[in-house]
């Protein structure tokens, strides 16, 4: 089974994407506790590009496909801003992170954490992260 969303870099699309998370996680076996987490390890994807790589012009957009099976679900983030690549994050030490009370740099790390696998690939100005979760009962 597969759905598209298309967001436009605008931080307000952002409650369109979690309607859209919503409906489709539903329909999987995830617990709920579990479905909230996928949402917000998408959605803090999404944000990150939304704001950093192109810095909420609503003119640009970022598509996100999503495809699952009894097995696993994919989301695929495509977009043409500028790449970041999550996989080569290197993660602050939590301790810092509260010694210097910075605000943000933590999602990620929660991405990472709810997120089964990831996978980066950038061309050009063409980017694609894929965020993976696996739907076998435990």
């Amino acid at each position: 089974m597969s759905s598209q969303l298309r967001l436009y870099c605008d931080t307000a699309q952002l409650s369109d994407l979690r309607q859209f998370l919503e409906a489709i996680l539903k329909e999987t076996p995830l617990s709920e506790i579990e479905q909230h987490q996928v949402i917000l390890a998408v959605e803090e994807v999404c944000a990150n590009l939304i704001i950093h790589s192109h810095d909420c012009n609503s003119k640009e957009y970022i598509d996100l496909n999503v495809n699952f099976s009894q097995k696993i679900i994919v989301f695929e983030i495509l977009d043409f801003g500028k790449g970041f690549n999550i996989l080569e994050y290197q993660e602050p030490e939590i301790s810092q992170v509260i010694k210097s009370k910075r605000k943000g740099g933590l999602g990620i790390i929660l991405v990472k954490r709810i997120m089964d696998k990831i996978e980066f690939e950038s061309s050009e100005n063409k980017n694609i992260c894929r965020l993976y979760k696996n739907l076998n009962s435990k």
